[in-house]
């Protein structure tokens, strides 16, 4: 029985992606980097800010410094939290909020799992913020995804076990997060179908049987 969902955030409820493409996009071509693309952008998905710079760095030449490595990250994130600025409710993926309020209908706690540091923020300025019981971001953790920290604290915090959760995600890294932690997990987005989530669908707003998945 599952008590508790504890949803990714950035492909899952909402979208921020061509955000952080231009955020690093810009710093990329401050370093020089001219060839870093939509594609690089893609293998940034559910890993940490640190392992995403390293995507960037990667398409470079030059070594640089674990302190500029940090200054370079830091540069990027608030060139993120300028373009954060002007988001609004359109950057809600389609299903979120029904499914939101049908979770609450049903009396599951609703929990976020996500490594940005910026997430309380995101549910702020997209309105989504009332509808979640506890969020976990990249302020509670030390390890990123596939490590399952950034689950088991949200899980802590919901004051649930691990199995009696479920975890919603758009990653593979996400997904095993997930399943190392015992928690069911539901794997959505484009990729949905290579997931090897224990349940599947190309986004919320498709037909989920959210009754079988809950009461397994």
């Amino acid at each position: 029985m599952i008590l508790g969902v504890i949803f990714d955030l950035d492909g899952v409820l909402v979208s921020t992606d061509e955000l952080h493409f231009k955020a690093w996009k810009m710093l990329a071509e401050e370093l020089g980097i001219d060839k870093f693309t939509k594609e690089d952008n893609k293998k940034q998905k559910g890993i940490s800010r640190m392992e995403s710079l390293e995507v960037v760095l990667g398409k470079g030449s030059i070594i640089y410094t674990q302190g500029e490595k940090e200054e370079f990250a830091e540069r990027k994130n608030n060139y993120y939290k300028e373009l954060l600025k002007k988001l609004d409710e359109q950057a809600i993926l389609p299903g979120a909020i029904e499914c939101l309020k049908m979770l609450k209908s049903k009396e599951i706690l609703i929990g976020v799992g996500s490594v940005s540091r910026n997430a309380p923020l995101i549910l702020e300025k997209t309105g989504l913020l009332p509808y979640i019981d506890k969020v976990s971001c990249g302020l509670d953790i030390t390890r990123s995804k596939p490590d399952p920290e950034v689950f088991e604290i949200a899980a802590n915090k919901l004051g649930l076990k691990n199995e009696d959760c479920l975890v919603v995600e758009d990653s593979m890294a996400g997904i095993a997060a997930g399943k190392a932690v015992h928690m069911k997990t539901l794997g959505v987005g484009s990729e949905y179908a290579q997931l090897r989530a224990d349940h599947s669908a190309p986004g919320l707003a498709a037909d989920i049987d959210w009754k079988g998945i809950l009461e397994a």
